[in-house]
């Protein structure tokens, strides 16, 4: 499993246009100094970002048909005996088969970017803002044995951070009202439980990252071509038509109830 954890990392941190994926800069063209800081950062606190975004925009997808899949984070532990290890709890749906999951996310790299875009009309510039980055880490979840379907999540994370005014490690939502920004990039695979079955499995914070180029045609919006709505994103297609607003509400109600309760 090691060696497949490399190749995932490998595999994330080259360009996949290549391969016609989209989603795969996070940074979205923002140059990082290439410094390790993760011994600087060992003693600031990076939980609160895996549980920032409401959970209706976070979006995912398994498998080549890019069926979707939900992923609920409830709980981030920074863990005692290692101040780049985080213990995770949460839970995963797809085709409303629940599953809960236990695991971790171990950081491997922090570096600061020399940032040029301070959000709409450089609003956060000056607002005490010490510095910024990119966290990546990889994760492992593990699905509860005892239920349906299940099995184990591997991958790597990469996260957007800034250190506030008051010195707190914040969620990097600067720039979110380009056309380009996600975050929270979650990349990898799902394996069955002693089973041969692997598929791919990837999820973010507003869009799904290293997914098809012919998925996402949103442009100032995530928005899912019309080939794909079959796989559980009729919900996300209706939001963007209109005027049938009584199915549009209906097929929300679906997708935005707690789910994970």
């Amino acid at each position: 499993m090691k060696y497949k954890i490399i190749l995932i990392f490998l595999f994330f941190s080259i360009d996949l246009r290549a391969q016609y994926l989209c989603r795969t800069d996070i940074m979205n063209k923002e140059e990082l100094i290439p410094v390790d800081k993760t011994q600087y950062f060992r003693s600031y606190n990076f939980s609160n970002l895996w549980l920032k975004t409401d959970n209706r925009l976070v979006y995912g997808i398994i498998g080549d048909e890019h069926q979707r899949i939900l992923i609920k984070i409830l709980t981030v532990v920074k863990n005692p005996d290692n101040a780049n290890e985080y213990l995770v709890k949460g839970k995963s749906s797809v085709k409303e088969n629940v599953c809960d999951f236990n695991g971790k996310i171990t950081i491997k790299e922090i570096k600061e970017s020399r940032r040029t875009r301070f959000g709409l009309d450089n609003e956060f510039k000056d607002k005490g803002i010490k510095t910024q980055g990119l966290l990546t880490a990889k994760y492992e979840f593990f699905e509860d044995k005892s239920q349906k379907h299940v099995g184990a999540f591997y991958g790597v994370v990469k996260t957007k951070w800034y250190v506030n005014k008051e010195n707190e490690i914040t969620y990097d939502d600067m720039n979110i009202e380009s056309d380009g920004y996600f975050n929270n990039a979650f990349v990898g695979i799902w394996k069955r439980y002693g089973a041969k079955i692997e598929k791919k499995c990837n999820w973010g914070d507003y869009r799904v990252p290293a997914s098809n180029c012919d998925f996402d045609i949103g442009t100032a919006e995530f928005n899912v071509a019309q080939k794909y709505c079959k796989y559980g994103w009729l919900d996300v297609a209706l939001s963007h038509m209109a005027p049938n607003f009584s199915i549009i509400e209906s097929g929300k109600k679906e997708i935005l109830k707690q789910w994970w309760l």
